[in-house]
């Protein structure tokens, strides 16, 4: 999987470089080409962004600079997306749809926005982590290339994967270690079993609970067979 990051501030994405996502660059299983927007720029001060036509606050990213940059590693199969509040809010589902591409490149705004008819240009898919601002697009950018980065073959074996919230639609159920006791709370007694039928049943109640307490809209999206649904009775 290739990540072509169109930013303002590559030295942002340095935090990528560690633990998992650092391991993947190593095996090269994905890479991440960070693209400065700023040397595109044909200004002796490298300067990117200029005020906005009709006026107001703040600065806009200019559409020359912007467009140069994304013409500098365009591909005709590469899948483009912009990190920016107004688009579609980034879910699981749409994670594992774009770990299946093959290219990503992805742009982040910055200063009060880029000027709109570079995005008209380009068209890209706009998305959002959060109906809230940030300074920047990079910090977007990192949670996209995180979450899709762990569904590439190879990044993690597929039982992490398989079993984690949302994956199934419901939450993850608690997870436990050693020491077995702790503060007085004991690890339960079913994991403890080795009977896999057993501990199966109880991880699915356990997401069960877990999602109608802390995220009960998931539940109306869920196939619940009559034992999940037992679950959830005896919880009323």
């Amino acid at each position: 999987m290739k990540f072509d990051v169109l930013t303002l501030f590559p030295e942002m994405f340095e935090t990528l470089n560690q633990s998992i996502l650092g391991r993947a660059i190593e095996k090269d299983l994905i890479n991440i080409n960070l693209i400065n927007i700023r040397d595109f720029s044909k200004d002796k001060h490298k300067k990117v962004d200029d005020t906005p036509y009709g006026g107001g606050a703040g600065m806009v990213m200019r559409p020359d600079v912007v467009y140069d940059a994304y013409k500098s590693v365009y591909e005709p199969n590469a899948k483009v997306i912009f990190m920016t509040p107004q688009g579609k809010t980034l879910s699981q589902k749409k994670v594992e749809s774009l770990s299946r591409e093959q290219h990503l490149i992805i742009l982040c705004g910055h200063y009060e926005g880029i000027d709109q008819r570079v995005i008209d240009e380009i068209n890209p898919e706009e998305i959002s982590i959060g109906d809230y601002v940030l300074t920047g697009g990079e910090i977007p950018a990192m949670v996209l290339i995180d979450s899709v980065s762990r569904y590439v073959g190879g990044v993690l074996n597929e039982e992490s994967i398989s079993e984690e919230s949302f994956s199934t639609g419901l939450l993850e159920y608690p997870q436990y270690t050693r020491p077995e006791v702790f503060n007085n709370r004991e690890v339960p007694e079913v994991l403890k079993s080795g009977h896999h039928e057993n501990i199966r049943r109880w991880r699915r109640a356990e997401s069960l609970k877990n999602t109608y307490s802390k995220r009960p809209e998931l539940l109306e999206d869920v196939e619940l067979s009559n034992e999940d649904k037992k679950v959830l009775d005896d919880m009323n």
